[in-house]
């Protein structure tokens, strides 16, 4: 794989030679100036990356220090989530309305081991992300070899499935009663506070975080876009197409089960809400908000999501879905790109026009 992807890249520019990078680099929106909120960031000189990146630390150390503790820990778990979902969706092309399975399955996963094996909150994370990736195989197995709307459908119907699962399963997962007293054991430390709770599932969080980052910039991620972008010129260069999108759909349903473990362990309780098709349709909703294909768009949009909701539900305010989906309308309409994708396309075009 990596060989023929640095062949494509030296036919790049080459008159009446194509290759998968020139599909990947040149894309038709990124030649009318429309590029991702990546390739904006590629683009910038080296310490506007490193600046971007120390800011971006900064404000996760900061996070639990502005915010109530609960929801700095649930932004870290639904960012997780977000990146999970547009891994498939804006740098595969496929939209997956079934991630809750992945996420409850390794909400549940977590829970038992931590409760009945008394494993440290990290290995008991580890544990329900790799059940989710499994879970994840046999899925995608079936579903890649769907597109568009009739994919979306076939993920969605699977996670109705687990989700009728968990709930008949009463002796396991508790039912409707849910698992309740997750512990957060981690060798004697005291993580009952979710103020230290939060920096203990920092490191973790950031890991997975960075795992996206180099799968996305990796050739294989070059090669996702590439099949995104035009499948058919894909699979007629030489690429597997549908073993490439069965790879990103385990890794996509990894990332998902390490949120959905440490969402668990945060919550200390897992009720049937974390496997609901709502928290597949959610993880879109905050994808679509902070911009999708841009990665960090979804951090974003988690952060915006979730302060939202808190904010809203601790004014006694109901309806938070009439809000939360009334402004998911509104920046449809006025940012088609998403909040950071907008942004990331403004930076472009000036850059272009200053060049000029």
């Amino acid at each position: 794989m990596t060989e023929r992807t640095e062949r494509s890249e030296g036919r790049e520019g080459m008159p009446g030679q194509s290759g998968m990078t020139s599909t990947v680099d040149t894309t038709p929106a990124e030649r009318t100036g429309g590029g991702s909120g990546l390739l904006t960031v590629a683009r910038a000189p080296g310490w506007v990356r490193y600046a971007l990146l120390a800011a971006g630390l900064v404000v996760a150390l900061w996070l639990p220090n502005g915010l109530y503790p609960a929801v700095a820990v649930d932004i870290l778990c639904w960012a997780l989530f977000a990146v999970s979902v547009d891994l498939l969706l804006g740098f595969t092309g496929l939209m997956s309305f079934g991630h809750a399975a992945f996420w409850g399955t390794s909400a549940y996963v977590t829970g038992l081991a931590a409760i009945h094996l008394g494993l440290p909150f990290p290995a008991a994370v580890l544990v329900g992300a790799l059940a989710a990736a499994l879970l994840a195989l046999p899925i995608g197995y079936l579903a890649v070899k769907r597109t568009g709307i009739y994919f979306a459908m076939v993920t969605l119907a699977f996670a109705q499935l687990v989700y009728y699962v968990a709930n008949e399963w009463r002796s396991v997962t508790q039912g409707e009663n849910g698992l309740q007293g997750v512990p957060r054991s981690f060798f004697g430390v005291d993580l009952t506070d979710d103020y230290y709770f939060y920096y203990a599932i920092l490191p973790l969080v950031l890991l997975g975080l960075a795992a996206a980052w180099r799968i996305v910039h990796s050739p294989f991620g070059r090669v996702l876009v590439g099949i995104r972008d035009n499948p058919a010129r894909a699979r007629a260069l030489g690429y597997p197409v549908h073993r490439y999108k069965l790879t990103a759909f385990v890794l996509s349903g990894f990332l998902a089960g390490l949120g959905g473990g440490l969402f668990a362990v945060g919550h200390r309780f897992v009720s049937l809400d974390v496997l609901h098709w709502t928290t597949s349709g959610k993880a879109v909703i905050v994808v679509v908000l902070g911009g999708i294909g841009t990665l960090w768009g979804g951090v974003l949009g988690a952060a915006l999501v979730v302060r939202l909701e808190d904010w809203l539900s601790f004014s006694g305010f109901e309806a938070i879905g009439l809000v939360t989906g009334g402004i998911f309308v509104l920046v449809v309409l006025l940012f088609r790109r998403g909040i950071w994708g907008t942004v990331a396309q403004l930076a472009l075009r000036r850059g272009v026009a200053r060049r000029r």
